[in-house]
């Protein structure tokens, strides 16, 4: 079904045009997993289980992403080796990179498919506005970075060695078939991992937990931990696309930000936390004490032990969430935008050159002007030392980090407005309802917004 008008066509039954970009991931996630529930899926298998979906359906991801466009992106000469593209090989046990440097040129990189090479994509989001459409959706499902890589690989070979992930694997089968086989993890260390793992040899793997020979339509998920491994049949080539999501996304993660500044706090607040150590400490604590029967040893603990449930108290848990989300808002892709959309937003904003000067160039938003957020997931707002942030990400780059965070330094004022503008979404306000002081200040605020492609208007603002 295609994605709005003006659109790059994203695969699936989205309804024409959901209001809202929350719904419009949560229908996107429930396409991918169909006919699987969304909940049955949460509770059975996230985190925990593979998922295999058996779809009978070649044409089931027709338009996501094809040979002809991985030739088309090579094509383009914007493709170098290493940077956007692995060439791989794994036979006898060996697994290798052939990366040369430089441009990946269509007549060198056929040549190594033709050698029984595998080619590995790796943002496909840069060169495919299909994959970028479909990826910008699904990262508000998640609340953390989706990314995705395309592998193809030629008949009767494999590309990469066993290993395992750190990161939730969604493999749809693209074209042609391959033979996976997927194993647990070996210990309860290598469930959910932090990182990924070494290339594996076979006589570590044990038996698979699953077998299958994917087809064009069927999905496979795996958790970050699964060891994993696919080849292709004789008889046939094989296209996938893996989406990703959910690194380093966890409470430990989390913590890993929340603890030191808690600590910061307390030593700021709470005196206890600066108070000396006992002068002897060292003579009865230390491993070469840890046997010793010690009344002060027992003390020692205890204090630390209090100290460290204290610290809850001073865990600015709120404060870490938004630091957190403000890396979210950097790792994103930017929204891709309608027909429509561009009309009623700075990107359609007829400003030019004409008739020897600049024409069209006044954005003129009055009281009257009714505007909403382009999407919900684009901004985040974050109280930091040096003042009230807006984090947004309409500015940018659909390859990963190209661009520096963006953010606006707003004036506190201006807080109640954009969570105004949140709560209000997906519906249009006018700007005299938005809770500043003024008229004025209502117009600079959606003005400012507007041009950074924030806010759209209900009508282009300019015919």
């Amino acid at each position: 079904a295609p994605g709005g008008a003006g659109l790059p066509p994203v695969p699936g039954a989205l309804p024409a045009r959901l209001e809202d970009s929350r719904q419009r991931a949560a229908e996107l996630f429930r396409w991918l997993l169909a006919p699987v529930a969304p909940a049955e899926f949460l509770g059975r298998h996230w985190e925990r289980a593979p998922l295999l979906v058996r779809r009978g359906d070649p044409g089931y991801y027709a338009g996501l992403f094809s040979t002809a466009d991985f030739d088309a992106a090579l094509r383009g000469g914007e493709v170098h080796f290493g940077t956007h593209l692995d060439v791989t090989s794994y036979a006898e046990g060996v697994r290798e990179t052939h990366n040369p440097s430089g441009r990946a040129l269509p007549a060198v990189v056929w040549d190594f498919y033709q050698n029984g090479c595998s080619l590995r994509l790796l943002c496909p989001q840069a060169f495919s506005p299909t994959v970028w459409h479909f990826l910008s959706i699904l990262q508000e499902q998640f609340g953390s970075m989706a990314g995705a890589n395309t592998y193809l690989t030629p008949p009767g070979t494999q590309g990469f060695a066993p290993h395992y992930d750190d990161i939730e694997a969604f493999v749809l089968q693209l074209e042609g078939k391959k033979h996976w086989r997927v194993y647990r993890p070996r210990t309860d260390a290598e469930v959910l991992p932090q990182f990924s793992s070494p290339n594996f040899t076979q006589a570590e793997l044990g038996e698979p937990v699953l077998e299958t020979v994917l087809e064009a339509g069927d999905l496979l998920y795996f958790p970050r931990g699964f060891i994993h491994q696919g080849d292709c049949l004789p008889d046939a080539h094989s296209l996938h696309i893996t989406v990703s999501s959910y690194q380093r996304n966890s409470w430990g993660d989390f913590l890993e930000k929340l603890l030191p500044a808690a600590l910061q706090m307390a030593l700021e607040e709470d005196v206890e936390y600066r108070r000396g150590l006992p002068m002897d400490y060292l003579r009865y604590m230390g491993v070469a004490n840890s046997d010793t029967v010690d009344a002060r040893r027992t003390a020692f603990v205890e204090k630390v032990q209090s100290l460290i449930k204290k610290l809850v108290d001073y865990a600015p848990i709120d404060a870490a969430v938004d630091q957190r989300a403000r890396s979210f808002l950097h790792d994103c892709l930017p929204p891709v935008l309608t027909e429509s959309e561009k009309a009623q937003s700075v990107y359609g904003f007829p400003a030019r050159w004409q008739d020897g000067g600049p024409c069209n160039v006044d954005i003129l938003i009055t009281k009257d002007t009714e505007v909403r957020l382009l999407r919900h997931g684009i901004v985040r707002l974050c109280n930091e030392e040096a003042g009230v942030m807006l984090y947004y990400t309409t500015e940018n780059s659909r390859v990963y980090h190209k661009e520096e965070p963006k953010f606006l330094e707003l004036d506190p004022e201006y807080t109640d407005s954009i969570e105004f503008l949140l709560s209000s979404y997906p519906n249009h306000v006018s700007v005299a309802n938005l809770p500043c002081e003024s008229l004025e200040e209502k117009i600079s605020l959606a003005t400012l917004l507007f041009e950074k492609g924030i806010l759209t208007t209900k009508k282009p603002l300019a015919k």
